[in-house]
């Protein structure tokens, strides 16, 4: 901890008053001793904060830039605590990494810290040992363990009994007003409720304005003591570059990341813009790598080694990467996009210039920015009607329900259905308990006030992340003032105080290889392989595996919307009210060298996925976009000469249900709904047994393209291989 620690706690504040004795001194004696410098002095609020938690007993708010050191208030009284014979703290911590970088950090200062999270499993028994014999000064647990029917049950009662103190960390988690509300951490106002008067409770968070400030300290409780300090951060450039599109700001990148100070991140909006962006670059012979949610946990911890040891020049990271990562000497964070406000940009770039004079921060916004925007703030609301098909579906089954059976009883995704039960349980509507989810009966009431404040605040983030990409004025200013931080006052860094500091120009070569980066088109689709469970409750009699000689091969897709080449032109399609039009010939053209590649195959793949090349082409009937499929499938089929045998016909009125519910519901409202009609019956009588192409304009859960090329199966086609337009999801 010490090299890192020190630039965190070491100050310009006046020296210790001479005499002064007590708390004071014992404190500062452990702070000297946590980060190996003699002449540590704690910052302005620091030691207060200290002082109320150890002397008394208090509840206190530590609202603090990155870097300030409110590591070393919690350790600094926890060590303090356990002279005077208390028991272990218990720190909240939200993150695995920030998890690992806080045990890491407490063992360099001679603090036992031991974590039980999900990434641990086959320690928590030794770590229970070393509760038991009182050989643990800090634990760290995820505020999903609080939810936890076992630890609950089993754990939970004996560490409150004997908590010293307890630490929540990253505290904006607890606010419906935070940039990263967590449902699980409301569980965390519960847990204070059972807390003995007597043990105090620290909140930490660098990201909060008043409004969450205000919220945190509600549910702290009583008397909280909360210190605020200055938001700014003397250490960080900031600017803007407003480029005219993806090539370009690629290109940028391609051209000027080599002359970026050390190492550092490179954040996207979605994991498909992360992973092509680190592709490029990588191909250019940068030392970069891709860090994203979807990445493997074991990945993700290589990577984050990797650039702490300044082994890569950057991460292409998500948000995945963010609270917690803690490298004191980041050089720079760029933004390909910009964060949805600027809580949460303030929050992605506070991970630079931590322990360093100097770092730069770039924001490259895109004009997608708001879609992806208003995507993700939908995808996080729980809606009324969903709400209660999950009530009604609990009582209904009277006993405990997985979360696998209940998503067959309603219409809602995994992530989605996860997120809204942990709502209701803390609400107190539902709760977790061993096999599954079972309601406790008690009334419950869509708060739609609420949620339409919080979603007009939402808004009200996304026009100031515009507003700050706009402004004539000092930026730092203008992050710190909507963090309501009184003291915010002009840098005279950023590119509005003292002129652009970065170069705009990118080179030609850079944009025409960003181009041909993002022209690139092609996105295997892999054919469903499974039913869903609990289908005969949907009326649809299939279960276990899909049937071989009505599965489909595996398939091809030009671009997923989320994607920075083709993504874009494909959103404008697909965009809500968006009209009807025939497939723009350059798409086209993108979607036959798609199909080259596909049919010409490579070491590891077989050409046409090893099912042959497709004897004719049929496409799936569309309600919305007819003239695209119908257009993309006779242009297929007279650029290839593969003859195009028409579209399926309708049943049953056609599918029914929209984009975003579960796989069950999905496949429910496309079953028996495509059927090869006479025409297309007669057609197909001279090539039994022949591979098929199927068209298709947009897939999500890929139940109509599996749905519908089982009908081709099941009509005698070979083997039936869908080509579609767009991803979503």
């Amino acid at each position: 901890m010490a090299n890192n620690q020190n630039a965190a706690v070491l100050s310009a504040s006046a020296d210790l008053p001479a005499g002064e004795t007590g708390t004071r001194d014992q404190a500062l004696e452990v702070l000297r001793s946590l980060v190996g410098h003699p002449e540590a002095r704690f910052h302005d609020g620091q030691y207060e904060a200290i002082e109320a938690l150890v002397d008394g007993g208090r509840r206190a708010l530590v609202v603090q830039r990155t870097g300030w050191g409110k590591s070393a208030v919690y350790f600094v009284a926890s060590l303090l605590l356990r002279r005077r014979g208390a028991g272990p703290t218990l720190i909240v911590s939200p993150l695995l990494a920030l998890m690992r970088d806080q045990v890491a950090a407490a063992a360099r200062a001679g603090v036992r810290a031991v974590a039980i999270n999900s990434a641990n499993q086959l320690e928590w028994a030794a770590v229970r040992g070393q509760l038991a014999a009182d050989e643990v000064d800090v634990l760290l647990v995820s505020p999903e363990r609080l939810t936890n029917p076992s630890f609950r049950e089993n754990q939970l009662p004996e560490l409150i009994r004997r908590t010293g103190l307890l630490v929540i960390d990253e505290a904006h988690c607890i606010s419906d007003w935070g940039h990263d509300f967590r449902p699980d951490y409301r569980r965390i106002a519960d847990l204070i409720k059972q807390l003995p008067e007597t043990v105090p409770v620290l909140a930490t968070t660098a990201t909060a304005n008043s409004r969450v400030v205000h919220d945190i300290e509600e549910q702290l409780g009583d008397g909280v003591l909360t210190i605020r300090g200055a938001l700014g951060r003397e250490s960080l450039r900031l600017g803007v570059l407003s480029l005219p599109d993806s090539r370009d700001r690629l290109g940028w990148l391609l051209t000027h990341l080599a002359d970026l100070p050390g190492s550092g991140i490179i954040y996207t909006l979605t994991v498909s813009a992360a992973e092509d962006t680190a592709r490029l670059l990588a191909e250019a012979g940068h030392e970069v790598l891709a860090y994203t949610g979807r990445t493997d946990p074991a990945d993700r911890e290589r990577a984050e080694q990797l650039l702490k040891d300044n082994e890569v020049k950057a991460l292409v990271a998500t948000s995945a990467l963010g609270m917690g990562f803690d490298k004191p000497d980041l050089g720079f964070v760029v933004h390909l996009g910009a964060p949805s406000s600027p809580v949460a940009y303030y929050q992605q770039v506070g991970r630079a210039g931590r322990g360093a004079a100097n770092a730069d921060v770039l924001l490259l916004p895109g004009s997608e920015d708001r879609d992806i925007w208003q995507y993700f703030a939908t995808a996080s609301m729980p809606s009324e009607e969903k709400a209660a098909a999950v009530l009604t579906a609990l009582a209904e089954a009277g006993a405990a329900v997985s979360t696998v059976a209940l998503e067959a009883r309603v219409d809602l995704r995994r992530t989605p259905l996860e997120l809204l039960l942990k709502v209701l349980s803390v609400d107190g509507a539902v709760e977790r308990v061993g096999g599954g989810w079972r309601s406790t009966g008690q009334p419950w009431t869509y708060d739609a006030e609420r949620y339409t404040r919080i979603a007009e605040a939402r808004v009200d983030e996304q026009d100031s992340m515009v507003i700050y990409q706009d402004t004539a004025g000092c930026r730092m200013e203008y992050i710190t003032s909507v963090l309501d931080d009184e003291t915010a006052h002009a840098c005279g860094r950023c590119d509005n105080c003292a002129g652009r500091w970065f170069p705009a120009d990118v080179a030609s070569a850079a944009t025409e290889a960003a181009g041909q980066t993002l022209s690139r088109a092609g996105v295997a689709l892999e054919p469903r392989l499974q039913w869903p469970s609990g289908m005969d409750r949907l009326g649809v009699t299939v279960k276990g595996k899909i049937k071989p000689d009505e599965s489909l091969a595996e398939g091809r897709v030009l671009a997923r919307l989320t994607d920075l080449g083709w993504g874009g032109a494909l959103r404008e399609i697909f965009a809500s009210g968006a009209a009807d039009r025939e497939v723009d010939p350059a798409m086209l053209q993108a979607c036959v060298q798609v199909l080259r590649e596909w049919g010409a195959g490579n070491g590891r793949n077989p050409g046409w996925s090893g099912a042959g090349r497709p004897a004719a082409i049929v496409s799936v009937p569309s309600r919305s976009k007819p003239g695209l499929v119908g257009s993309l499938a006779r242009g297929i089929s007279e650029i290839g000469r593969i003859p195009y045998l028409g579209e399926l016909q309708l049943e049953h009125g056609g599918p029914t249900g929209g984009r975003g519910g579960n796989s069950a519901y999905r496949l429910a409202g496309v079953w028996e709904r495509f059927a090869v009609g006479p025409g297309l019956e007669t057609a197909m009588a001279g090539i039994q047994g022949q591979s098929i192409m199927l068209v298709d304009d947009l897939t999500d859960s890929r139940w109509t393209v599996t749905v519908a090329g089982r009908a081709l199966r099941r009509a005698g086609a070979g083997a039936v291989l869908p080509l579609v337009l767009g991803q979503a999801g």
